[in-house]
């Protein structure tokens, strides 16, 4: 077995992770934005080799998602265990002017859920009142009282534009609301540094540690850290701040952005850090989003230092010295055979209807055609799951028969509704069918190709070398006809489309705004990489 690893540890649009231990094993969420299922958790052994176990917000009524722009929804979450149970403390981000019945107007409403079992079943929400800011966090001190951390624009307003500080407040368990007077703890290391976000708090030594992010989640992002003997403060910066950046690295350094970090301690008495960082590919673009990294770390004189000796989070450092305990992989075809779909599979925004079915056509996906669409800020009949590599290929067999020119199914990629490509069977007339490449860039669609091809089973491939998406179809497996080839994938990463996810792809029906009875049955769907050399 190596003796080092590879990272990014959890490939593809993980960003924002946060860790915990619970004696030998370990657990670690990331966020999920307005994608549904909410915030997976994760669970790994030896912090390289992780599984999915579940969701922390898997059902509906744990999570509204109407309607949310794209990026808005579920931030960063923070991971605790304390006293045999598991929180997660989340901010669910709303569209500004945005009423949440039950809680009035805002833009940022933070809560907790809890767990006796980290594969849940979750709890309801306990929504907080009067918690401003995003990023929460929790820290259970020795003598039992539990502390809520977050960020907030200061007291007295910004002295600059994305000034924020970390505040401090205790949390009552049993009413799960907060309680006592509010402190002011940091704003940063660097004076005038953007966003200070993210904040966890570690008791280390008899000394409080107060880690956070600052910079913006971008190219600038940073991982600062300061000190207290008291929990209120005052606190005092690190000298060598930041402990960790990329940012004077420059923009064609193969990991980008590292910041947003959760420390934790092994077992074995060793310190790592896990983080978001991107890997841009032709040229600055990260069409896997923001990926978790590990970073190894020591401390010395009091302080953490990340990555001792290089001081750079890197494709490959030595293990941790736990024993390796890798998870069986993962088929890479789905024949959708099981009762419930894989943890893989997401929805965008919350299903208010089941669209989807595992069960009228046994050993197939079916999705109802519905008015909604890919273009919209709703909820489309769409299951998806991520890109976790550069160079893949996707494919799918499909069986669909258009009853008119506005039924269409088939794959999508997508960054966002006004960023990304639909390769779909389309109704062209009595018996007709075609299939259509859709590019769809600054919020317009453009036909970008089309073919005849006949109604029934159809056989659909996207493949990327790079940012060179082609598109495949036929009606015999294996011989396939290229649709159209060397698509621009840029327009699928964020530096173009915005927002803070990565790229997606789905099985996708719709009936384009008109009423339909119509239904498309997917046999099996398969995703790999064409670079093994890739995590």
């Amino acid at each position: 077995m190596s003796n080092t690893y590879h990272n990014p540890i959890i490939p593809g649009f993980y960003p924002d992770p946060s860790i915990c231990r619970v004696e030998e094993e370990y657990y670690l969420v990331t966020s999920t934005f307005e994608f549904f299922p909410g915030l997976p958790v994760f669970h790994s052994r030896d912090l390289v080799h992780w599984r999915q176990i579940g969701h922390v917000l898997d059902r509906p009524s744990q999570l509204n998602l109407d309607g949310l722009a794209p990026s808005r929804g579920l931030y960063a979450p923070t991971i605790r265990y304390h006293n045999g149970a598991f929180y997660v403390i989340n901010t669910l981000v709303k569209n500004k002017d945005t009423q949440d019945l039950g809680h009035g107007e805002y833009s940022c409403l933070n809560f907790i859920v809890t767990a006796a079992d980290p594969c849940g079943p979750w709890s309801e929400p306990y929504w907080l009142e009067d918690a401003p800011g995003i990023d929460p966090s929790l820290f259970f001190d020795e003598d039992g009282r539990a502390w809520y951390t977050g960020n907030r624009i200061p007291e007295g307003g910004e002295s600059f534009r994305g000034h924020r500080e970390i505040w401090l407040q205790e949390l009552d368990l049993e009413r799960m609301q907060l309680k006592g007077k509010r402190y002011g703890l940091w704003d940063g290391a660097v004076k005038g540094g953007v966003h200070a976000e993210a904040p966890h708090l570690y008791k280390v030594n008899g000394l409080y540690y107060l880690l956070i992010a600052e910079g913006g989640t971008g190219h600038n992002h940073a991982v600062t850290i300061a000190r207290s003997k008291k929990i209120t403060g005052p606190y005092e910066s690190n000298p060598r701040n930041p402990i960790l950046t990329h940012r004077h690295l420059g923009q064609d350094y193969p990991i980008v952005g590292t910041g947003h970090s959760d420390l934790v301690e092994t077992h074995q008495g060793e310190w790592w850090l896990v983080l978001l960082a991107m890997r841009p590919y032709g040229g600055y673009a990260y069409n896997l989003g923001r990926e978790t990294f590990l970073a190894p770390v020591r401390w010395e004189e009091g302080w953490p230092v990340v990555s001792p000796g290089i001081g750079r989070v890197e494709f490959e450092h030595p293990a941790p010295a736990l024993s390796a305990h890798p998870w069986p992989a993962r088929p890479a075809c789905d024949h959708f055979e099981a009762d419930t779909l894989d943890f893989c599979w997401n929805f965008l925004r919350t299903p208010r209807e089941e669209f989807w079915s595992l069960t009228d056509r046994p050993r197939h996906l079916r999705l109802k055609l519905r008015p909604e669409t890919l273009n919209e800020w709703a909820n489309p009949s769409l299951v998806c799951r991520r890109q976790q590599h550069m160079d893949f290929s996707a494919q799918a067999a499909m069986d669909f028969t258009p009853s008119g020119p506005n039924e269409t199914a088939g794959l999508a990629v997508f960054q966002n509704d006004s960023f990304h490509y639909r390769l779909v069977v389309a109704g062209k007339g009595p018996g007709q069918a075609e299939i259509c490449l859709f590019k769809r860039a600054c919020g317009k669609d453009e036909l970008a190709a089309r073919q005849p091809i006949r109604p029934g089973t159809v056989y659909l491939k996207i493949e990327a070398r790079g940012q060179e998406y082609s598109f495949y179809a036929s009606d015999t497996p294996g011989q396939w006809q290229p649709i159209f080839e060397g698509a621009d994938g840029r327009i699928l990463n964020t530096e173009i489309a915005g927002g803070f996810i990565g790229a997606y792809l789905g099985l996708y029906a719709s009936s384009n705004g008109e009423p339909s009875q119509s239904t498309a049955d997917f046999d099996w769907f398969e995703y790999r990489s064409l670079d093994f050399k890739q995590s």
